[in-house]
């Protein structure tokens, strides 16, 4: 018994041994197969946040238009605005398709799509204009867009989430009132449809300040809503529609100045400034 003991002794701690073996060697195989995962997931991971779908870049229509009549101001003002948006949702468009399709797809599904948007839009403003004035030529012309694959916004294009240079030129006012909140709502009077003939060179800066109108407008309405309940019965009017009418007769003064380098300075529009709240 005392011989037999130790052959048993041994055979159960090579048992084990073995044991210890398989279950090693299971976790390398393991460990290496973890590796391998982790490895590829990392790969596919830094490759798709390397990838760059770019933006989408169109010519800046406004300041290629002639003189605006001031009957077609707002319908021009409106199409310019929508040709901005046209260029923020292709850009949207770019992003949520980066990978998809072959190398034709961004020409085929985005910009192809939009330069057709674009000639019907710039061929409402032609229209516009031409009802009461010369009818503008040759704006097809401004209608296809590019990629710019390096993400970089070199013209009128609206980049993701970045405002763009056209916003900046071709949106005007058609702001009148903001988001309906319990707070009410502030509304202003239209400058846009309120002025003369606006001459080309003047264009530009005209829209810009007509966009900043806009641009205050929103900024009252936030504030009138992050606002609610606090100050006394004339806090409104003390802390939100007086500084914004301020804000709106510099901004208006800046379009009559710039209407009269070239043309006659249109007068009366400050008369414009005030806004009412409307509950």
């Amino acid at each position: 018994m005392s011989r037999a003991l130790p052959k048993y002794n041994k055979r159960r701690v090579l048992m084990i041994g073995g044991t210890a073996a398989v279950v090693l060697s299971g976790a390398v195989i393991a460990g290496n197969a973890l590796a391998g995962e982790t490895s590829k997931s990392g790969t596919n991971a830094t490759t798709k946040a390397a990838t760059s779908p770019g933006t989408v870049n169109c010519p800046a229509v406004a300041p290629s238009l002639p003189a605006i009549p001031a009957s077609a101001q707002a319908e021009v003002t409106r199409n310019l605005t929508l040709l901005d948006t046209q260029i923020a949702e292709a850009n949207k468009r770019l992003v949520d398709t980066v990978g998809q399709g072959g190398p034709n797809f961004v020409q085929n599904a985005i910009l192809g799509p939009l330069k057709d948007k674009r000639v019907a839009t710039i061929n409402r403003i032609a229209t516009a204009i031409g009802r009461t004035a010369a009818k503008p030529t040759g704006l097809d012309s401004l209608a296809p867009c590019t990629l710019n694959a390096n993400g970089v916004n070199s013209g009128g294009a609206a980049a993701t989430a970045t405002p763009s240079a056209t916003a900046t030129q071709q949106a005007g006012n058609t702001g009148n009132t903001g988001s309906t909140t319990a707070a009410g709502t502030i509304t202003c009077p239209d400058v846009a449809s309120k002025l003369p003939a606006i001459p080309a060179s003047a264009q530009a800066e005209v829209t810009r300040n007509l966009t900043l109108l806009n641009t205050q407008i929103t900024e009252a309405n936030t504030r009138l809503a992050n606002t609610v309940g606090q100050g006394g019965p004339n806090f409104v009017q003390n802390a939100i529609l007086g500084p914004l009418a301020d804000k709106r007769k510099s901004t208006i003064d800046r379009i009559a100045i710039s209407i009269g380098r070239t043309a006659a300075k249109p007068t009366g529009l400050d008369s414009l400034a005030t806004c009412t709240l409307n509950k």
